[in-house]
């Protein structure tokens, strides 16, 4: 009998407070309340820029070859020799090439002695022209004086005629041979510029950044040079080739500052500026991008050739805009959104990145969920200006600076602990 008190008394707590939790958990108290992770909106200034890799080279770089075939002979230079314009790099065997000069030397020789000759038979022609005629003009006068007959000056006119073609006949023997002399003559400067082609000089000063032969190596020059040096013409001005994509080729500018870094020096950044967009498109697995030269200034010669920059392009910045986290634009309510505010954001363009990356500029539209009076989430549509990567501009849009936004969902401690499913042994 002392115990039915005790009893009834737990039992009437137990209703209580089992009444309690469901009258909570009916009118919506915070144990089901999903909970938010905000952010606030900043001012401040915000930049955009294009990322991408390039390789670093000199502005110029000339490769030098030889347009010569044979055997090397000597190297006078090596990895890393500055040059002049001018200097003696390399020499080929220039034997052969001697023996083509002087068999050159004796053609003409020859051709000349041939010429000399033809100019002797062309005066002896001429001056029996000049006999005949006048034996013509004589025998013309002595049978006009009829002295003589007609077949006596008919006789004279035809060895009158004979030496007149024997002369043309010399004449034009002689001018073959001067244009033999002439032709011999350039065959000999051909065979000299061969021989003088076996030394290999520097066109331009610099420094021998490559060099792809050895002594004793043949270089067979056929319908192109062999490579046998690259002279980079100025290592303290160099230049930085990088492919854009298509997608941001349209944002970039001459004159745009750029920045990169190697990995070399990890730890600092070096500047330059866009000096061209080259609008030869390189198409590689249905990717299309563009060259861009970006400008690198290496005065104390730490930039090497090759070596692989990681390019920043400013495109655009601005000092002092409303900016927010680019998550708070990729977050979407799981329930339990204003239905009106969902309805009054504008629509969002349908992207399949558009999830993952939100708009860059140019008047993009998105939506921003903050939290009501009851605390549901809320949307409030704006207008998107420029991005980082990870602050976007908010151009226009009801939001103010210091407003919180949500950026995402924190779970639910008790929702967590309990297990998703069935455990089994």
């Amino acid at each position: 009998m002392k115990r039915r008190p005790v009893i009834l008394t737990t039992l009437l707590v137990a209703l209580v407070a089992g009444g309690a939790y469901g009258g909570f958990r009916y009118l919506g108290g915070s144990a089901d309340q999903p909970r938010f992770k905000l952010a606030k909106v900043e001012s401040g200034p915000l930049t955009a820029v294009v990322s991408a890799t390039g390789t670093l080279n000199p502005v110029v770089s000339v490769q030098v070859g030889s347009q010569v075939s044979g055997q090397i002979k000597e190297i006078l230079v090596d990895f890393n020799s500055p040059v002049k314009a001018g200097q003696l790099i390399a020499r080929i065997d220039p034997e052969t090439f001697q023996l083509r000069v002087r068999q050159a030397e004796a053609d003409l020789e020859a051709t000349r002695a041939a010429y000399a000759v033809q100019r002797a038979e062309l005066a002896r022609a001429r001056a029996s022209l000049a006999d005949a005629q006048r034996d013509f003009e004589r025998k013309k006068l002595l049978v006009e004086r009829n002295f003589i007959s007609a077949a006596e000056r008919d006789k004279a006119q035809t060895g009158y005629d004979v030496a007149l073609a024997s002369t043309q006949v010399a004449e034009a023997q002689a001018s073959n041979s001067a244009a033999v002399v002439k032709q011999r003559e350039s065959q000999l400067a051909q065979a000299k510029v061969d021989l003088e082609r076996t030394a290999i000089r520097s066109p331009v000063d610099g420094i021998v950044v490559k060099r792809s032969v050895d002594t004793g190596q043949t270089v067979a020059a056929s319908l192109q040079a062999p490579e046998l040096f690259i002279i980079a013409k100025s290592l303290t001005d160099m230049q930085v080739e990088t492919s854009i994509d298509e997608a941001d080729v349209g944002r970039i500018r001459l004159e745009q500052k750029a920045g990169f870094t190697v990995d070399a020096f990890p730890g600092r950044s070096f500047d330059g500026s866009v000096m061209q967009v080259r609008k030869s498109a390189q198409v590689v697995s249905n990717v299309v991008t563009y060259m861009v030269i970006i400008s690198a200034a290496n005065p104390d010669l730490v930039l090497l050739p090759g070596m692989t920059a990681n390019v920043r392009i400013v495109v655009a910045q601005k000092d002092k805009v409303l900016k927010v986290l680019n998550t708070a634009l990729r977050f979407k309510p799981g329930g339990g959104a204003d239905d009106k505010g969902a309805a009054a954001a504008p629509p969002r363009e349908s992207s399949k990145n558009a999830a993952l990356q939100p708009p860059r500029g140019g008047g993009a539209s998105g939506r921003i969920w903050v939290r009501d009076a009851s605390g549901k989430p809320k949307s409030i549509p704006v207008a998107l200006g420029l991005s980082d990567g990870s602050m976007t501009e908010i151009v226009s849009g009801d939001l103010a600076e210091g407003a919180e936004i949500i950026v995402g969902t924190a779970a639910n401690s008790k929702t967590a602990a309990t297990p998703a499913g069935p455990r089994f042994p």
